[in-house]
């Protein structure tokens, strides 16, 4: 009967290595004291023997778990700004313990930030909503900012003012002259700002809006903007305040017979992955929702090591991705 194979300890690594146990400690610590070339031997010496730390032990000696987690509500959005924060987290040497949905609630988030911390299971947590956790143990709380406590998007990673303008802009150099822009939800600082930069550049520029209609971040919202515009209308240009939005706009106009880009330009927002692959591909906003993920979890690794807090990403987090959904307005 076979058994299972036994465990190697830090002692049989720090033989392998050449080193002292403490040294090997001092590794799994990532003490930034530690030699690179024998971080380079430990490190050599902890793969060649497969060598996990024993983590449940090794937090009840000195209250550090080496994981994090990182706290969302139950909905859909910020998937890749979580994707890259684990990503980061990984790389930094931490677990990411947990990942949890919960009640889309500022007090929800906070009584569950602060019982991860209390059970000291984990040294910090990184939630996409600001949240409040006094706790009884040692930790840090740090949140993407992209989210406000009714869990509605306010886009810190993204300049929607100025974005939207820019990407109105694009399609009045292809000739536009004449625009709808199917809103998002009046209640979401994302869709108020792109609003805002939408009319702006409306105003600046000398031209038309037919409408701005708002709803949900659904494909049902682009549809019913689709369904107001007239058949005689001189709309030729749909700007959506997201992707999920312009994805009913092209199926709208499917329905309708209208060629896209032929009779209607259709623009989006976020860069779903999805929409690259509609007929045509969706011209849309890209967010570099990554680089925001990856910042968000460099400043809690900081606050858990009590180093300064790093420098935000320096690239702009947004670029217009003008693809087959967008062309010059039909000839007259």
């Amino acid at each position: 009967m076979s058994q299972s194979r036994r465990r190697p300890t830090i002692r049989e690594v720090a033989k392998l290595a050449g080193v002292s146990h403490q040294t090997v400690s001092r590794f799994l610590r990532d003490d930034p004291t530690l030699r690179p070339q024998t971080r380079k031997v430990v490190e050599d010496a902890v793969a060649a023997l497969g060598y996990r730390p024993n983590l449940a032990a090794r937090s009840m000696r000195t209250r550090r778990s080496g994981a994090v987690a990182i706290v969302l509500p139950t909905m859909t959005g910020p998937e890749r700004t979580v994707e890259a924060a684990v990503e980061e987290a990984r790389a930094s040497g931490f677990r990411v313990e947990v990942i949890i949905g919960v009640d889309e609630s500022a007090a929800a988030l906070s009584a569950r930030a602060r019982d991860l911390l209390d059970s000291g299971q984990v040294e910090g947590v990184l939630s996409v909503a600001p949240i409040i956790a006094s706790t009884n143990r040692t930790g840090a709380v740090i949140d993407t900012g992209e989210y406000d406590q009714r869990m509605r998007a306010v886009e810190a990673v993204a300049g929607d003012v100025d974005t939207m303008a820019s990407l109105v802009r694009a399609l009045a150099e292809l000739g536009h002259r004449h625009f709808l822009h199917a809103a998002g939800p009046k209640g979401w600082t994302s869709a108020q700002l792109r609003l805002q930069g939408y009319l702006t550049a409306i105003e600046e520029l000398g031209l038309t809006s037919h409408g701005e209609p708002d709803g949900d971040w659904h494909p049902e919202t682009g549809i019913a903007a689709v369904a107001g515009i007239g058949a005689d209308s001189p709309v030729t240009a749909v700007v959506a305040a997201s992707d999920r939005i312009a994805a009913g706009v092209l199926s709208a106009a499917a329905q309708r017979g209208w060629d896209v880009p032929g009779r209607l330009s259709v623009t989006g927002w976020d860069d779903m992955q999805l929409m690259r692959y509609s007929t045509p591909p969706l011209s849309t906003v890209v967010v570099d929702r990554e680089s925001a993920g990856r910042h968000a979890m460099r400043r809690l690794i900081a606050a858990i090591r009590g180093e300064p807090e790093p420098k935000p990403p320096a690239t702009a987090l947004t670029r217009i991705a003008l693809r087959g959904s967008t062309g010059p307005p039909p000839r007259p």
